[in-house]
């Protein structure tokens, strides 16, 4: 009978394709844009996945994102460094910044100030230059997209200069740092040059970055600052999960996405179900036909998911490889979509989705088969 259903399928080109096509399409917008969704919210937190030497973050209580700070008092960071169970503190300088080029290139950044002596929060892989080379006079390192971006359709170089706040920069390095939320152009350089290429008034520390001692936990250090200062100090992996959930709770991005995915849910079981209908009724004359010389109705279910399983599988095959493709070619080619990916997690979860798809508009189409009268194979 297995043989017979793919039959009845394969014999009607036009409805198995067109079903084959909604299935492919549905899981094709669901995989990309549920993997661009997750993209987004971990570049929310991609500064402090590229500080791998600190476990402890310290900030303003009102603080709530990496990309909203408020300024401390310098005199903080001595309090920081004086907790039992810190190993080392050092400053942590982020802001906003606008940069040109002679060329006359204007473009906004971000602007990552590390600690003067110990250069602790710049990213361990570099392109061009390294770590002791921020030691330079008016040195700064830039990400490979924020180059392209200043200087379009030229190699990544060194030595060319940049103009920050009426200040002269030398970009000596270029580090592989995460793409940013906020920006393309991402820029580390010496806490020292930071503040005066930024002026943004008296107070500039940021954030503390710290390091637990080797047998004391890092939640414990950071609930004995939190005490002993009356300053907002998370972990790592805290701080991080609180940076998505701000996007998560203040931006767009969930509602315009969510959108996203459900039209594509809707839209996989409006034209599955709706070819699946129609292809049910102008085979009703066979189904009828099989059901009176005794096939029973169990048997023309198992034939009608026999034609779900086979458009399921090849559909989702086709819109999984498609998305893949995607994800294995365009981000190369664009900054943009840097450091995007086709999760794991959201292939299997938009599998069982598509699986769901097919099945409930079988199921849907199903009752017309369950209920025909096989005397209507002997009408005209």
């Amino acid at each position: 009978m297995i043989r017979v259903a793919l039959r009845m399928l394969i014999g009607d080109p036009t409805k198995c394709l067109g079903l084959v096509i909604g299935v492919a399409f549905s899981t094709l917008l669901i995989c990309q844009q549920m993997s661009i969704f997750f993209g987004l919210l971990g570049r929310a937190s991609s500064v402090v996945n590229d500080v791998r030497e600190a476990n402890v973050w310290v900030m303003d209580p009102a603080v709530k994102t990496i990309d909203v700070s408020y300024p401390l008092r310098d005199t903080e960071l001595p309090r920081v460094r004086g907790v039992e169970g810190v190993e080392w503190a050092v400053p942590f300088y982020k802001a906003q910044v606008q940069v040109r080029t002679r060329q006359g290139t204007l473009e906004n950044a971000v602007i990552l100030g590390i600690d003067d002596a110990s250069l602790v929060g710049v990213p361990d892989e570099f392109v061009l230059g390294g770590i002791e080379d921020l030691a330079m006079p008016d040195a700064i390192a830039v990400n490979p997209a924020g180059f392209r971006l200043l200087f379009p359709g030229q190699e990544l170089d060194l030595g060319r200069t940049l103009e920050l706040n009426d200040r002269r920069a030398k970009i000596v390095a270029i580090v592989d740092a995460a793409p940013a939320f906020a920006a393309n152009l991402t820029i580390y350089t010496r806490y020292s040059l930071a503040t005066q290429y930024t002026n943004n008034g008296r107070n500039q520390l940021r954030f503390v970055l710290a390091k637990s001692r080797d047998g004391v936990a890092a939640e414990e250090v950071t609930r004995r600052i939190t005490e002993q200062t009356g300053l907002k100090a998370l972990t790592s992996a805290q701080f991080r999960w609180e940076s998505i959930h701000y996007i998560l709770a203040n931006t767009g991005i969930p509602i315009s996405f969510g959108t996203v995915v459900l039209l594509g849910a809707i839209i996989g079981v409006a034209v599955v179900g709706l070819t699946f209908h129609q292809f049910i009724t102008e085979n009703l004359r066979q189904y009828a036909a099989l059901k009176a010389i005794g096939v029973r109705n169990l048997r023309l279910l198992r034939m009608t998911l026999t034609h779900a399983g086979f458009v399921g599988v090849l559909g989702y095959g086709i819109g999984l490889g498609a998305a893949a493709l995607f994800f294995s070619t365009v981000p190369k080619k664009s900054d943009a979509l840097r450091g995007f990916y086709l999760l794991p997690e959201v292939a299997v979860g938009v599998g069982v989705l598509a699986a769901g798809i097919v099945t409930l508009s079988t199921l849907i189409s199903m009752r017309r088969v369950l209920s025909v009268d096989p005397a209507t194979v002997f009408r005209g």
